[in-house]
């Protein structure tokens, strides 16, 4: 009897053992498909921490943590309730449908940044809303606009992490599946929006350490009171250019997946030949060739977009919009 037992508790041992096995394992490849996954929406990931400080940008400090948080929660409500389940039943009943989505995704990105350039290289006049023509509005009504528009634009950005997450996971279980995209939602959400608050509180770092440190502490100080200006510009431009490259690379995988390879085919040789001509820096010179020849595609995608966009989809919208209007009225 007690050798029945003892084979039968080794025998259950054995079990838990292979379990734990197999559970680190999924837990190995869950953190693996979830590193992978983020790195591949890093261009998007850049584009958002790039555009959110500009939102807090005429607050009171003791505003500006706050309307990062909200920004930040309203993220994770995007992601997590909105676009993961979304996502979920795309993957589930209309695979089909995700590379269509990913390429609309890359286009409004594409025509993003290219409207951003297009605004550097040819100013124009500002609505009046934004020359300050209109009475402005007081703070709390500024702030819950500021915040509306936040989150509306994390939104397509999200959904493009979202989008890009699903994309690049192996097959596997609905659960897997929902754990590396939650995990890749919370992980990008707490970097963009930690690293957003780190940005926009830099400056009151720098005058707290410059007026109370002393030696080093407060040549640091005075050394970020006067770098966050060109630091901001740098890091608008470096949101521009994400745009355009993950656009850019987004439209050409796109394509290649409906047949039309030879941009991706194109960009990839140029990068190889690129790379084989400095060894010593063979990685590096190949994501440059092929970030740059993702931006360029996403840039002349870009740029015949905007004539689209503002002469066609623009006034087709405002006409929709009064009409909305008009038939309730009605009704």
């Amino acid at each position: 009897m007690r050798r029945v037992v003892s084979v039968g508790l080794l025998a259950l041992l054995d079990d838990v053992v292979a379990l734990t096995k197999v559970a680190a394992a999924s837990l190995d490849d869950v953190a693996a498909q979830a590193g992978k996954a983020g790195s591949k929406a890093a261009g998007v990931v850049i584009d958002d921490a790039a555009v959110t400080p500009r939102y807090v940008v005429g607050f009171s400090p003791d505003r500006e943590l706050p309307i990062v948080w909200r920004i930040a929660r309203g993220s994770l409500i995007n992601k997590l309730v909105f676009l993961l389940p979304a996502a979920l039943l795309l993957s589930a009943f209309a695979p089909w449908a995700i590379t269509p989505l990913l390429l609309l995704g890359g286009l409004y990105l594409a025509y993003e940044g290219a409207e951003k350039v297009y605004e550097m290289i040819v100013p124009h006049e500002a609505p009046a809303q934004e020359t300050g023509a209109q009475a402005a509005p007081d703070a709390q009504v500024l702030e819950e606009r500021r915040v509306s528009s936040a989150i509306k634009t994390d939104f397509i950005l999200s959904a493009e992490i979202m989008a890009i997450t699903l994309s690049s996971l192996d097959a596997g279980t609905v659960w897997s599946r929902a754990v590396v995209m939650a995990l890749v939602a919370i992980g990008i959400t707490v970097a963009v929006y930690g690293a957003v608050a780190l940005i926009v509180k830099a400056d009151d770092i720098g005058v707290a350490l410059a007026r109370r440190g002393s030696g080093v502490l407060a040549a640091i100080g005075r050394g970020l009171v006067r770098g966050m200006p060109g630091f901001l510009k740098a890091l608008a431009l470096l949101g521009t250019a994400a745009m355009v490259w993950v656009g850019g690379g987004i439209i050409v995988h796109s394509l290649a997946a409906y047949g039309f390879a030879g941009p991706e085919h194109g960009i990839h040789a140029a990068a190889v030949a690129a790379a084989g001509a400095v060894p010593a820096l063979g990685g590096a010179v190949e994501w440059l060739v092929t970030a740059a020849g993702a931006g360029v595609i996403g840039l002349v995608v870009g740029f015949a977009l905007i004539p689209l966009a503002s002469k066609v989809l623009a006034p087709a919208w405002t006409a929709m919009t009064r009409l909305l209007p008009m038939r309730r009225k009605e009704a």
